[in-house]
């Protein structure tokens, strides 16, 4: 099971790893409500290395990039829900639009993201993931699942009188 850290004794424990040799991969992303996407997603990222460090985004950055009524999971449940799955060793909330001071911390060998971006240098950390040495992979399979859609799906069930059954 994987554990939930600050950032700054996640960068300290790191940096021992580093030296032991291990070869650090680095997703993420608001992970909302969990989906088979994610998980997916989350398992090719631990493929690209030894460890597998997830970070999220904070509730205020969720509902600046999400919009009202966004995060349906506040940050903490969603990092012990991470925390919870087979391929995450470790997870760290950070605040901000951007993981790009994060990555610059932390220094993974790899930074995963969805395919959904076309090529590594279109990925909006490209450039700081690059600057440290470190690489910038396109990992998971297609985007074909959203908690957005998920949402939208529970929204329409609930506005046509479905009801889950007891």
């Amino acid at each position: 099971m994987g554990e939930v850290v600050e950032a700054a004794e996640l960068a300290r424990r790191l940096e021992a790893l580093r030296r032991q040799g291990r070869k650090i991969s680095f997703a993420n992303g608001h992970f909302d409500l969990i989906h088979v996407g994610h998980l997916r997603y989350l398992r090719d990222a631990k493929e690209q290395g030894d460890l597998l460090v997830v970070a999220i985004n904070d509730d205020d950055s969720v509902a600046r990039l999400k919009g009202p009524g966004r995060p349906l999971v506040p940050a903490a449940e969603r990092a012990e829900l991470l925390a919870a799955l087979d391929p995450v060793d470790f997870v760290t909330v950070f605040a901000g639009d951007s993981p790009a001071p994060l990555l610059a911390q932390l220094r993974p060998d790899v930074h995963c993201k969805g395919p959904d971006y076309g090529t590594p240098e279109r990925v909006p950390e490209f450039a700081t993931v690059r600057a440290y040495g470190g690489q910038t992979r396109l990992v998971g399979d297609p985007k074909d699942h959203s908690t957005t859609d998920l949402i939208g799906k529970i929204a329409t069930l609930l506005k046509e009188g479905a009801r889950p059954k007891e």
